[in-house]
């Protein structure tokens, strides 16, 4: 986001950017749980459940693959926070789509379906999820406090205009999951490219600076 965006649509403009990487976060996720051993690549709270649950249930596989998203995806954090005084956005998000394309190739050639390639692919998507967490002001990769605040609001019939944009994110991710899980069914060898799809058309949207 090199230069700002002055016009009366520069809101809009930023919101369907927003949408479509929400979409992209579902679309990620849904890849990882359903490919890569049912753990998420952007819901850090599920996976510390996992952990959890795991560890009183004895599976000892699901264990590291739920550290490893939890390590990419704070590595991928912490990396986009050190990096976002020296680097554009854009390169924020190019870094992305390559982390979901090499995760999305690689599955599609036939790794990831034992446990150690499995925790490559895993951390590459989480680490992609990390960036895309902390590149944006908006939340597109979590959204608990994003439905708590809405449902807060339309119970005290308190809704804003700006809400049909929180929900049409909302939507986008289960639109993503979607994508990702009808991918699975009728070409699993694509899982991963729906999620890369939508980062590439992430770039047709100019945002804000």
């Amino acid at each position: 986001m090199s230069s700002a965006i002055t016009t009366p649509n520069a809101d809009r403009t930023d919101q369907r950017f927003l949408l479509v990487l929400s979409a992209a976060s579902g679309a990620t996720d849904a890849f990882a749980f359903l490919c890569l051993g049912k753990v998420f690549a952007g819901v850090m709270t599920g996976n510390l459940v996992l952990v959890g649950a795991s560890v009183g249930a004895g599976d000892r596989d699901a264990v590291p693959r739920a550290v490893v998203a939890l390590a990419g995806y704070a590595l991928g954090a912490a990396g986009a926070a050190l990096a976002a005084a020296r680097l554009a956005p854009r390169l924020l998000l190019t870094a992305q789509t390559v982390l979901l394309a090499f995760a999305a190739a690689a599955w599609g050639l036939g790794s990831g379906r034992s446990l150690g390639p499995q925790l490559v692919l895993l951390f590459a998507a989480a680490l992609a999820m990390g960036v895309q967490a902390r590149a944006w002001g908006t939340p597109t990769t979590y959204f608990t406090g994003t439905f708590t605040n809405l449902a807060g609001r339309l119970a005290k019939r308190e809704a804003e205009h700006a809400d049909r944009w929180v929900a049409g994110r909302l939507a986008a991710v289960v639109a993503g999951a979607a994508l990702t899980s009808l991918l699975v069914w009728s070409c699993s060898p694509a899982a991963g490219a729906g999620a890369v799809a939508l980062c590439v058309a992430a770039f047709a949207l100019p945002v804000r600076a």
